[in-house]
């Protein structure tokens, strides 16, 4: 008699081994990968994230008395400079400036091949770029470090042919579309002494402004 019951329930097992199955499955679900939905930090970064452009520089240079009373009154520059940029975010980017300085006060020169690297944060409105994905009008600040290998003219005298840089700079970006923008800028550049023959403890100081064009790929 027993036997009789034994053989229905043997045959049952797999029934209720493949009931189980579902219910595991259920519980060991792998997580899913997020997809960009375009409204992220990176909606704009992530098609344009590389860019490269140009600009004129308008360049005021400051008065410096050293200390022997020696003062020698800045000049008015202009020179050029080339720019390129990685956007890490839509609101944050790294540039790298090439700055042909030209250096001018009443009792000497100097031109320099100057290299800046910037880190700038664009002022991108969040609620209103996200939704419609452009923005014409784009305010922006940044500081930047760098180095120029300077050289002067005939009658004066470089101790140091290379000097280290600061800048800190704002301006407004105008988007005609999502690959070309003009850029009108500030930057406040600092150079450490260059050491000069004819006064002592310069320190290079000049308000620069830019007009220039980027090209964003």
């Amino acid at each position: 008699m027993k036997i009789k019951f034994v053989l229905p329930i043997l045959c049952t097992l797999p029934m209720m081994a493949n009931a189980a199955i579902p219910y595991r499955v259920e519980q060991t679900k792998m997580p899913v990968p997020e997809t960009p939905t375009g409204l992220d930090n990176e909606a704009y970064a992530r098609m344009h994230r590389f860019y490269i452009g140009g600009a004129y520089n308008f360049s005021m240079w400051q008065n410096f008395t050293d200390d022997n009373d020696l003062t020698i009154n800045g000049k008015n520059t202009s020179s050029f400079e080339a720019t390129a940029g990685l956007r890490i975010y839509d609101t944050f980017r790294v540039e790298a400036n090439y700055v042909r300085t030209n250096a001018e006060w009443n009792k000497l020169s100097f031109v320099g091949d100057t290299i800046f690297v910037n880190a700038i944060w664009d002022a991108r409105i969040d609620n209103i770029y996200r939704i419609f994905r452009s923005q014409m009008i784009v305010p922006y600040v940044g500081i930047g470090a760098g180095l120029s290998w300077n050289s002067a003219d005939d009658g004066v005298k470089l101790d140091k042919k290379i000097a280290p840089v600061a800048a800190a700079m704002a301006g407004i970006a105008v988007e005609f579309s999502s690959w070309f923008a003009l850029d009108f800028g500030y930057r406040y550049s600092f150079m450490f002494n260059p050491g000069t023959d004819v006064v002592v403890d310069l320190n290079p100081t000049a308000h620069q402004f830019k007009v220039g064009a980027r090209v964003s790929f």
